[in-house]
């Protein structure tokens, strides 16, 4: 071997010895040393999140707006930066911690409420005020010692050094370049204000990395001690900036004349300068390394959007115990729900559009106002909306903190740049079973496919119409599903003249006929269990009875309530059932009731109600009573009021008599009116033969008399429950509810049900089964390679700009299409 050392052998044989458990410390510990960066980046953002305050929230925007845009590494400047803000912030909040200070007097009072100002800074009096930002200090010295480690700290400083010797060979060179027909001079950029010259030498000179976007106050020194290291690229790049020039006669000029606003503005220059250089490198860099994390920041999106459809109710105002499935059946759109959704689309949407125009200055103005947007929203107009504190706000900081995974590949994406070509969809890059199904899965998805499509079109050069493009889009989908299907028969091939294996067989056909039998019986099935097993009791919170004489005033009215609704002991319903043992009609019934749908209402006797009646109508009703030969009529109803507020009333016309006119047992259907249950009520013989009318029970009617008041008194003469006093026993069996999750489907019915999801589903299947005929030709394609491959060169020559040849390519993929022969020509098996 070149290299031999026996104390680096001895040293890996001790380590490889090490016990596993070591091993995986090791891995983590080096893990942590190679993204000591990202570890910052996590802890600063998980104070902010705790803290929520204006003190914690400078370092989260310079982490997206600065750390994570710079080339090739943050500077030493705003790590340097990072430290002594977290230690002046330290200082801050010890110092405000004080007791005599007015606003640390009322912290019980003070410390939920969001738009208090020591709140909003960060100076309030708390427990544990400073852990967050000593991990966070420690975790920012971590990186600064792994950075000296690797002599990366003092970079910026060695390359001032280096930079200030090339100076000279950079004049002498740009005077020789003159002087050369080629000239060095590239490219001139005026600013407004300020002029930059940017000269580029040839490629025979001192190789120097990119223009070093790191660093604001220093323009390009960085990246000439950069280049060094990597000995990537082959030119230098040299940024004469006569700005600086221009700058120091203003600061003579404004030192002469003492003007103020002449010094304001030169400060204002000075500022500004370097941040404008900083934009304009990332954005004109001299090369990138281009990827793609498009896919990544989606999906990033997506966790979003699923967040706030399901956690809507922590981003709006009294809405804490609401539920989106309620909301949206009774047609109601909360007002957070639909702003967050909007907002949350329309971000992807650009997002989209950014990624199809390649902009990388868009991309910047668009992440400048995402970051400044998202964070005055969610720490500034959020607590006001929801009265709470964002740390109180668990699922708005599981938003926030997906929303800064998203600004971190959306700084990587701009510091790389954008890819040259997009070819295809993601999924479509292998065909494998995963992608087939995940592919199908996101063509499923409503108009998601054709909001891409149109999407792509709008945002995209290229001579098709919508309806050409779409066309191509529906022949690659197409056709890589047939190479997803052929390159697993491949896999997995089947021998010729053998029959299918039973384990396919009934695998897949087995889970088809499963599939089929469920959806054909899903509504009975769905029906009968809504309520036996996911049912829920609702038992009723008023029983009312109210009995009219004749029309005239009623002489009878009360209600039970509250602690006058009495549920059945296990003893009383076992009496209960035995009292019908042989009434087969009222066992049958009483199958679909358990011990808890029965309520006992016991009404009191005595009327909660004066009788005022006016004489005459006394009279009148007294005359026909006495009238033997003419009915009277009683009017008996009840009303049942359950959860929300169903009423049930029923109504019963009999004889002047009172007997048989009190119904002992009512039936309270979650749908209906209330009635009677004629199973339960007395009408079987003693020999359990013949089954006779439905009998109710008897009730004594009396009038009771004081000195200038009367009221009526009524008493039930068969009674379950032996009382003394007059009183009314009423049973009452309570239908069970479909959960309110599942009320939206129980509504429908079973028809309803079989209408809207049975016959639908059974359309599609009947397409799919019966219209295969029509599409053998396009279906059955041995081979789908040079198919796919016209497709693809579709989409190369489009993302190249060659237009003409995109109409070309097709119109030959349209006459293959149109031409029988063709296509099983280009789709034989390769020979």
């Amino acid at each position: 071997r070149m290299f031999h050392d026996d104390e680096l052998e001895e040293s890996e044989k001790f380590y490889v010895g090490q016990p596993r458990v070591l091993l995986l410390i090791y891995a983590l510990y080096n893990t942590l040393v190679a993204r000591s960066e990202m570890v910052c980046y996590f802890v600063i953002i998980l104070n902010h999140m705790i803290s929520a305050s204006m003190i914690t929230l400078v370092l989260p925007i310079l982490i997206f707006l600065w750390a994570m845009l710079s080339v090739p590494r943050p500077s030493k400047r705003f790590w340097m930066t990072a430290i002594v803000y977290t230690e002046v912030a330290i200082v801050i909040k010890y110092f405000f911690q004080f007791g005599f200070f007015p606003w640390n007097k009322h912290v019980d009072y003070t410390k939920d409420k969001p738009y208090h100002p020591p709140n909003i800074i960060g100076i309030e009096k708390k427990e544990g005020y400073v852990h967050y930002d000593l991990v966070q200090l420690l975790a920012l010295f971590f990186h600064r010692s792994i950075l000296k480690c690797h002599g990366l700290w003092d970079e910026d400083e060695k390359g001032d050094s280096s930079t200030n010797k090339e100076d000279t060979d950079d004049e002498l060179s740009l005077a020789g370049g003159r002087r050369d027909s080629s000239a060095s001079l590239k490219s001139v950029n005026l600013a407004a204000s300020v002029e930059s010259i940017h000269v580029h030498f040839p490629e025979q000179q001192t190789a120097i990395r990119r223009k070093s976007s790191s660093s604001i106050s220093q323009l390009s020194h960085r990246s000439s001690f950069s280049s060094h290291r990597s000995k990537r690229g082959k030119y230098i790049f040299k940024n004469i900036n006569h700005s600086t020039l221009s700058l120091y006669f203003l600061q003579c000029k404004f030192c002469v004349t003492k003007s103020h606003c002449g010094l304001c503005c030169f400060r204002t220059l000075q500022v500004y300068v370097p941040i404008r250089q900083f934009f304009y490198n990332l954005i004109h860099p001299d090369y990138s390394a281009v990827t793609d994390v498009y896919v990544l920041m989606f999906l990033a999106d997506t966790v979003d959007f699923i967040i706030i459809v399901f956690g809507f109710w922590a981003f709006g105002k009294h809405s804490a115990a609401a539920d989106i499935t309620s909301s949206l059946s009774e047609d109601q759109v909360p007002e957070a729900f639909l702003v967050m959704v909007l907002i949350q689309f329309g971000t992807m949407v650009v997002d989209r559009a950014l990624y199809l125009k390649k902009t990388v200055m868009g991309k910047v103005i668009f992440q400048v106002i995402l970051v400044f947007g998202i964070h005055f929203w969610m720490f500034f107009i959020l607590p006001g909306v929801t009265e709470r504190k964002f740390s109180q706000n668990t699922v708005a900081q599981l938003w926030y903190f997906v929303k800064c995974v998203y600004f971190g590949l959306s700084a990587y994406q701009i510091r790389c740049g954008y890819p040259t070509r997009v070819l295809g969809n993601f999924l479509t890059k292998s065909y494998n079973y995963v992608n087939l199904f995940l592919f199908q899965g996101f063509r499923l998805v409503p108009f998601l496919t054709e909001l891409r499509a149109v999407m792509d079109w709008v945002w995209t050069d290229t001579t098709l119409s919508l309806s050409s493009w779409i066309c191509v889009e529906d022949i690659y989908a197409h056709i890589f599903i047939l190479k997803c299907w052929r390159e697993s028969e491949k896999r997995y091939p089947q021998p010729r003249g053998q029959k299918k294996k039973k384990v396919v067989k009934y695998g897949m056909g087995g889970m088809i006929i499963v599939l089929l039998i469920c959806i054909v019986w899903f509504p009975l099935l769905f029906m009968s269990l809504i309520k036996s097993v996911a049912g829920i009791t609702n038992k009723p919170l008023d029983v009312s009875i109210t009995i009219t004489l004749g029309g005239y005033q009623p002489i009878f009215t009360m209600s039970a309530q509250q602690n006058q609704l009495k549920s059945l002991d296990p003893n009383e319903f076992n009496e209960f059932l035995r009292s019908y043992r042989g009434n087969t009609a009222a066992l049958q019934f009483l199958e679909g009731y358990a011990r808890e749908d029965i309520t006992r209402a016991d009404l009191e006797g005595n009327s909660n109600s004066l009788w005022t009646i006016s004489p005459p109508s006394r009279q009148k009703m007294i005359q026909g009573l006495r009238d033997f030969n003419a009915d009277f009529t009683v009017v008996l109803s009840w009303t049942i009021q359950r959860y929300k507020n169903m009423k049930y009333l029923f109504l019963s016309f009999l004889s002047r008599i009172l007997e048989e006119v009190y119904p002992y047992y009512i039936k309270a259907p979650s749908d209906s009116l209330a009635k009677p249950i004629k199973q339960l009520l007395r009408g079987m013989s003693p020999d359990y033969g013949k089954q006779y009318d439905c009998k109710w029970e008897n009730i004594t009617v009396s009038l009771v008399k004081n000195t200038s008041e009367e009221w009526w008194v009524l008493d039930q003469l068969g009674k379950r429950q032996k009382t003394s006093q007059e009183s009314l026993e009423l049973f009452i069996f309570s239908d069970k509810v479909s959960p309110p999750s599942l009320g939206f489907l129980a509504g429908y019915g079973i028809m309803g049900l079989y209408a809207s999801v049975v016959l639908v589903i059974g359309k599609f299947v009947r397409e799919f089964f019966s219209g295969i005929s029509h599409s053998i030709m396009f279906e059955e394609l041995p081979n789908v390679d040079r198919i796919l491959k016209l497709c693809t060169d579709i989409f190369l020559v489009r993302e190249t700009g060659e237009l003409e040849l995109e109409e070309d390519l097709y119109a030959k993929l349209i006459f293959l299409y149109r031409s029988p022969e063709t296509m099983i020509k280009w789709t034989r098996e390769k020979t």
